[in-house]
């Protein structure tokens, strides 16, 4: 794997899990919203990852057959959750049914906290990964001095 096409796979690892920090946000900051475009409450929303290919030309894959099974990631589709609302007994509350009960967002606040951490140590992962690539570059530079 040649310098660039590291660099291309780090940049889309961030890039995809730029995407997913925004997505658990969403969750998190929509946790208690019980009205939305659809009428109904906030469905949670989670990022499909999908592998792809590193190749930028035609000639890239002519000329290296050893990068072949270089793969970075992308984020193919944003999936809404299709588990039920949580019901929460509040009559008091304008959203509620005639039985008291609200439809709550199906978020759960402890499982997006640990998708965000899961998604920090990716994102961490990926710019280590690109500053040992830039360093063995500038290392090999300096070799030719």
């Amino acid at each position: 794997m040649d310098f660039f096409s590291s660099m291309r796979v780090s940049a889309s690892g961030l890039e995809a899990q730029m995407k997913r920090m925004n997505t658990v946000s969403s969750n998190l900051a929509n946790a208690d919203t019980t009205r939305g475009a659809d009428g109904g409450p906030y469905k949670r929303k989670d990022a499909v990852l999908a592998a792809t290919t590193d190749r930028e030309s035609f000639g890239e894959i002519l000329q290296n057959e050893l990068d072949e099974n270089i793969q970075g990631v992308q984020v193919q589709a944003i999936h809404e959750d299709e588990r039920p609302p949580r019901l929460v007994y509040n009559p008091s509350h304008p959203d509620a049914n005639d039985e008291g009960y609200v439809a709550m967002p199906n978020v759960n606040p402890v499982e997006e906290t640990a998708n965000m951490i899961s998604v920090q140590r990716s994102y961490e992962a990926n710019v280590t990964a690109m500053n040992a690539a830039k360093a063995m570059a500038n290392k090999a530079l300096q070799i030719g001095k």
